[in-house]
């Protein structure tokens, strides 16, 4: 497991302090990174941690272990994953409430003022210094982490997939979501369309959301749309439902699950092209 640690300057006469303590994790963690697999997997939402310097946000401690904070249950599937598919990571080591890695920086919700009806104090009335900071000390080196992965395989030969490991609450705004795994996906149809098919035909009858119950339409999914669907590399994002994952059992089921239906896919030379929709 590497880290990484990066000082940015936005311009040549004020330099940006990094909002991460030289004692705390990184802004990413990267995972097996001489891993066989031709795929990345990535972990927007992984961690519910907040820097000191950000103290806790303002918030109390409940709200760092709900769905707003993180994605419950996506470290622990993301890394059988990795073990199951012999495949490298990249993993935020930060809360989406301090900066959501899955969002453009013009997305108002990329700093959340609210999430899902809970007021993030620290979040209120922030000042352009205030998410520059957060720009550079988080989503910057999260970005550069992703594209130097992507990097290592193009300079193999390599026309990496770029997969994308997230959980969804199975209630929200009070409707039961039925579906146990959601594939979200845009265009290129290369590994959505025969995941899809292979999950709905496992035995243990498997309620897959096409698109469900998020949209992976741009520009809903932004770390799959920058890094993958603009350069035409093979790509998903698989969204499981939290209380299937939120232990470690879970989490190895459906790793299991998930790297069985995804190993014949991942095997098919002819995946690993630049698509071209046109």
């Amino acid at each position: 497991m590497a880290h990484s640690k990066m000082t940015f300057t936005s311009d040549p006469q004020h330099e940006l302090e990094s909002l991460i303590a030289a004692d705390e994790p990184a802004a990413f963690r990267t995972l097996n990174e001489q891993g066989q697999a031709k795929v990345l997997l990535v972990g927007d939402h992984v961690s519910n941690r907040i820097p000191r310097s950000l103290e806790q946000l303002g918030l109390e401690d409940w709200v760092l272990q709900q769905h707003v904070a993180y994605d419950i249950g996506t470290r622990k599937l993301l890394t059988h994953l990795v073990d199951h598919l012999d495949a490298p990571a990249v993993m935020a080591a930060y809360s989406r409430l301090v900066i959501d890695l899955n969002r453009s920086l013009e997305d108002p919700s990329v700093m959340p003022e609210v999430s899902d009806n809970i007021p993030i104090p620290g979040n209120q009335g922030l000042s352009a210094e205030d998410r520059n900071r957060r720009i550079h000390s988080f989503y910057t080196p999260y970005r550069a982490a992703i594209d130097h992965a992507l990097q290592g395989f193009r300079q193999r030969g390599i026309v990496p997939a770029l997969i994308a490991i997230h959980s969804f609450p199975p209630q929200m705004a009070g409707f039961e979501r039925p579906w146990h795994i959601g594939l979200l996906w845009d265009k290129d149809p290369r590994i959505p369309l025969p995941l899809l098919q292979r999950l709905r035909a496992h035995p243990e009858d498997i309620n897959v959301g096409d698109n469900e119950p998020y949209s992976g339409k741009h520009p809903a999914d932004y770390t799959i749309d920058h890094h993958a669907e603009a350069a035409g590399l093979p790509h998903i994002s698989i969204e499981v439902r939290q209380d299937l994952v939120n232990s470690e059992e879970g989490a190895e089921k459906w790793a299991t699950i998930l790297a069985e239906a995804l190993t014949e896919i991942l095997a098919e030379p002819d995946l690993y092209r630049v698509w071209d929709a046109v």
